[in-house]
């Protein structure tokens, strides 16, 4: 043990115990109240919990997510009773407000969501805590060069999946010694015990494969663990795991290490188990100990002024592709503000996020390809406000991600996706590389924004306002150059669509983006031989969609409308038009999209293939006039 190690005397370690079986009595009545909840689970971290929140973290009670104070992640965010029942012993709030717990009129939800002060992501879908946890720690040793340090409470059901792993070899990687996280090995899962059970000797094996410091502690020994954390905090140049030996429902007789009790209240039986739990008290009224307040401040972030370092430069009609002007726009909006991250997964030579990289290589993260990781670090890194991360690979490979994403929307967090390679118009790389259903991913994730810039002008904007918009963004950018088609001054607003050609007497109201809208110019150009005219729509914003604009030019048109999107049928452009559509009369929306899987081949024989070709528009267009 080190020198400097002072083991708290037996007065502190009397009242960790008492806490610990405090956190357990609040825990049972909570979920009986609600008739619903995980006690068990509870029980088995009440002491990890104890002597983290009242001996080893640094924080302000009253300003529960200060920059300065220490972080704490539930991964296992089932046991979300036990950490309410913390913070209200270290004085948030009452306790008495823990019987609320789970009611609609309460924010002490069933799982952590950041509704509350000192919540800062949503955790309960499980694997996914020790990336964001992850993603805080890189932030605070590398972007916020603090002292703060990052704890992760994860059960040993989830350490089964992978994405915990990601987080274990992203961590060592990058030796973040300011994140420590503790497993929870109580050994029984919900339905079966876990495939280890209290094998704790291959946890830690496991854990230092990945190159984590790594030991080996009883979970419910307040002294034992007051002693692993303060050698977590001596460690240089890599992350801790504490392998916490624990009981599933610790101190609840007749549920103690037995099956079958994962999250059900004990409502039938907790007034024995609560009296037995108060007569394990040495002092049952309030702790005496002081919480201890981080040694040194940082400085909040300004995150309100991002723009553009300098207008877009190009020429009308210069090829450009999106994926390019959007590395340029980074390297902008990173100029104006010090506080604009961005990281990769291992695809940054193709989504030119490696452009940011060369001009700011501290504030560039490589997360290799592990994309469940890369978003849940992205997430992390955005916690707190600390910065405005912009995550970037494949959009179809975000697919792979789509829970983190889910749960990033739970989290109410404000980072932004750039998904390039998108569509058909790859190429010859295949059906593995199309992204074509990534805008209906994102569509579906609640207050997203969805971008399609059209241009290296509009894609140089839409970086601009994805940073400055709340929410998750989503940014679809294309592997094919495109013209510039807008002016250099040219305004965009989300929302807000640009009407690219207008005559009177159009036909039909096209409605394309990026590589569709250079397909609808042609298509426009091909009919004007026929003295026929169309209305061609760049929406710029799938989400929002602009109703009032496709509507204003439908009128024209006798209400026909043509959509034609680098996607599948489902949930993308079309059906996006589709649904703004719906509240108005007189309206018919024709759709051209993907409508099966694709194959290899030249960009343009595959538009041309599957049915969203300058030549297929043309055709769609002379099969509405006849309507």
């Amino acid at each position: 043990m080190p020198a400097d190690y002072h083991r708290p005397d037996a007065k502190i370690v009397s009242e960790l115990k008492d806490i610990a079986n405090k956190l357990r009595i609040h825990s049972i009545k909570a979920t009986d109240a609600s008739n619903s909840g995980h006690p068990s689970s509870c029980s088995s971290a009440a002491e990890i919990m104890s002597v983290l929140f009242f001996h080893t973290m640094k924080y302000d009670i009253k300003n529960p997510r200060g920059a300065s104070n220490d972080r704490f992640i539930l991964s296992k965010g089932h046991a979300a009773p036990i950490l309410y029942a913390a913070w209200a012993e270290a004085g948030l709030f009452p306790t008495e407000d823990l019987l609320n717990l789970r009611k609609i009129t309460s924010d002490l939800e069933g799982h952590p969501t950041p509704r509350l002060n000192f919540i800062d992501v949503g955790t309960g879908s499980l694997g996914q805590g020790l990336s964001i946890a992850a993603g805080m720690a890189y932030t605070g040793k590398y972007f916020d060069k603090a002292d703060y340090r990052v704890y992760c409470l994860i059960g040993d059901g989830e350490s089964a999946e992978g994405s915990i792993w990601e987080a274990m070899a992203f961590a060592s990687y990058y030796k973040l010694d300011n994140l420590v996280a503790i497993l929870d090995v109580n050994r029984l899962g919900q339905s079966d015990p876990t495939p280890l059970q209290h094998d704790v000797e291959v946890y830690k094996k496991r854990c230092e494969a990945f190159g984590w410091n790594t030991c080996i502690t009883d979970g419910h020994d307040v002294d034992s663990l007051c002693k692993v954390f303060h050698q977590a905090s001596l460690v240089e140049g890599k992350p801790t795991c504490i392998v916490a030996k624990t009981f599933k429902g610790k101190n609840i007789p007749g549920v103690e290490d037995l099956e079958n009790w994962h999250g059900k209240p004990l409502t039938k039986i907790s007034d024995g188990i609560l009296t037995h739990l108060k007569n394990l008290l040495n002092n049952p009224g309030p702790h005496q100990l002081t919480i201890k307040s981080p040694e040194k401040t940082i400085p909040e972030t300004d995150l309100s002024e991002v723009k553009l370092s300098e207008l877009p430069a190009y020429e009308l009609g210069q090829q450009v592709a999106t994926r390019a002007a959007y590395g340029t726009a980074l390297v902008k909006i990173g100029k104006s503000c010090k506080y604009v991250v961005a990281m990769d997964g291992d695809t940054k030579n193709s989504t030119f996020s490696q452009t940011f990289m060369k001009a700011f290589p501290g504030r560039f993260i490589e997360c290799y390809i592990a994309e469940q990781n890369l978003v849940g670090v992205g997430i992390g890194c955005a916690c707190r406000d600390r910065t405005i991360p912009f995550i970037s690979t494949f959009a179809c490979f975000l697919s792979r991600a789509f829970d983190q994403i889910r749960m990033g929307a739970i989290s109410q967090t404000n980072a932004n996706f750039c998904g390039s390679h998108a569509g058909i118009s790859i190429g010859e790389d295949g059906p593995s590389q199309m992204a074509l259903e990534d805008i209906a991913m994102f569509r579906s994730i609640p207050g997203s924004t969805v971008f399609y810039p059209s241009d290296a002008v509009s894609c140089e904007r839409a970086i601009e306002l994805a940073a400055a918009t709340k929410g998750i963004c989503f940014i679809r950018t294309s592997r094919p150059s495109v013209p510039v088609i807008y002016k250099n001054d040219e305004p965009f607003q989300v929302g807000q669509a640009k009407i690219v050609r207008q005559a009177s007497g159009d036909k039909v109201t096209v409605i394309g983006a990026c590589v569709t809208l250079l397909e609808a110019v042609r298509a426009a150009d091909q009919l004007a031989t026929e003295n026929i005219s169309i209305t061609i729509i760049d929406p710029f914003t799938v989400k929002p969609i602009d109703g009032k604009t496709i509507y204003e030019c439908a009128k024209k048109t006798n209400g026909k409308i043509l959509t034609v999107e680098d996607h599948y049928a489902e949930g993308g452009l079309g059906e996006a038009v589709c649904s703004a559509m719906s509240g108005y009369p007189n309206v018919i929306v024709k759709k051209l999209s993907v409508l099966e899987v694709p194959r290899s081949g030249k960009s343009a024989e595959l538009m041309e293939k599957y049915g969203i070709s300058a030549n297929c528009i043309v055709k769609a267009v002379h099969q509405m006039m006849s309507m």
